[in-house]
């Protein structure tokens, strides 16, 4: 499969799975953690689904279409690891974390780190939609809407 069919069939997957997890998101309280902004494309989504839901973007620097880049305060900028580390506690309804890069070496050092970060920051009952597998004993796996392959996101719920 060429990179872009890849690209493509990642996308629309984390589209599927954002959609699945905004229709249980909306009846929880809480604000949305995006781990890993990027030019904004699922931050604006999640914007459009969620209306008037607090959401925090946390990366390294801002490099966002202004369009859909998040007003100051809810924009938080640098290490990821240790900045979302630092919201231990604030109940999250949602943790997205689309911060994968294909590289394995990489991507083990994230897989260490995150499960733990997300599960502190939700509140019971909220969800995490990942690009990684996440291996936490807070976290329970969900089913995936049906027209997303599995293995190719993940959706779990804080116990």
């Amino acid at each position: 499969m060429s990179r872009l069919d890849s690209f493509i069939r990642r996308v629309t997957a984390q589209r599927d799975v954002l959609d699945h997890v905004c229709a249980v998101v909306a009846r929880l309280e809480g604000p949305v953690l995006e781990l890993g902004l990027g030019n904004g494309r699922t931050y604006d989504h999640l914007r459009e689904r969620l209306p008037g839901r607090r959401i925090l973007a946390f990366d390294r620097a801002l490099v966002a279409h202004r369009g859909s880049a998040p007003p100051e305060g809810d924009l938080v900028i640098g290490e990821i690891r240790d900045t979302a580390a630092a919201f231990a506690g604030i109940g999250a309804a949602l943790v997205h974390a689309d911060i994968e890069t294909g590289y394995a070496e990489i991507d083990g050092e994230t897989a260490l780190w995150l499960p733990s970060v997300a599960a502190a920051a939700l509140a019971q009952g909220g969800l995490v939609a990942s690009g990684l597998a996440l291996h936490h004993p807070d976290l329970a796996g969900l089913p995936l809407p049906p027209e997303v392959p599995a293995e190719r996101y993940f959706i779990y719920i804080r116990r």
